[in-house]
């Protein structure tokens, strides 16, 4: 492919199944939720994530960021952390449900947990968007392998009802990390987020807007439960919380 301005649309050999309309959408939506991430200082230093979402009008087709999020990324140009590869098809990458990458060239660190996203979407087929970050105080409970308690009520208005659970550690990117995070989703139907444990946080959407928020609630959660600790710890909400709907809906 030759060269071309980053934020021109990428030019299609007729081969993919999906048009260069559909890729530019689902390219802004990974750029709207790429910088909430960083606007929210959710992301760790390193800067390490990954954002799927699904491709407009392809149920069976995920868009991905093909490089390292190190920075907040402007909507016409998503290529970070791929050195001297200067093409378009080098932003993003589209990868089938069985995890066949049909259009780009992911990053080695992004190949790795291609799978991992894969198999969120084939557990939970509602989700549109998925976010993979190491969010520092939510990673914290990831290394504790414990649980954060959904009594932060940002939680409850982004969706999240239910106590962030623990997916147990396998090595990454492997098929028994994949089944450790499927098995979490399939055990715990009423969450969004999963805690890797000994990694980071694993965050599914309706939306990626919506995920993206849901990072940063989680985040803010972790906080402030870890600041409440000396205090006695976060206080549950009253049983009656289950029969109210706090959700906003963006």
């Amino acid at each position: 492919m030759t060269e071309q301005h980053p934020s021109s649309l990428p030019s299609l050999d007729g081969a993919e199944p999906f048009g260069a309309d559909e890729l530019a959408a689902a390219r802004a939506d990974l750029a709207a939720s790429i910088g909430r991430l960083f606007g929210a200082s959710v992301m760790s230093a390193s800067g390490h994530g990954n954002v799927s979402v699904r491709l407009p009008g392809h149920d069976d087709l995920l868009a991905v960021n093909a490089g390292e999020l190190l920075r907040p990324l402007p909507a016409g140009d998503l290529r970070v952390g791929v050195p001297g590869l200067r093409t378009v098809n080098d932003d993003v990458v589209v990868v089938n449900l069985d995890g066949e990458v049909l259009y780009g060239r992911p990053s080695p660190s992004v190949a790795a947990i291609l799978t991992m996203h894969v198999g969120v979407y084939r557990t939970r087929p509602d989700v549109q968007a998925v976010i993979h970050t190491h969010s520092p105080h939510a990673t914290s409970y990831a290394l504790a392998a414990v649980a954060l308690p959904a009594r932060y009520e940002a939680l409850l208005v982004h969706g999240q009802r239910v106590d962030v659970p623990v997916a147990p550690w396998a090595p990454r990117g492997t098929s028994e990390a994949v089944r450790s995070i499927a098995d979490t989703y399939r055990a715990n139907p009423e969450t969004y987020g999963v805690l890797l444990g000994n990694h980071g946080l694993l965050v599914a959407g309706d939306s990626a807007v919506h995920a993206a928020r849901l990072v940063t609630a989680i985040e803010e959660a972790a906080v402030s439960s870890v600041g409440s600790l000396p205090l006695g710890g976060p206080a549950p909400l009253p049983e009656y919380v289950r029969d109210l709907d706090l959700r906003l809906r963006f």
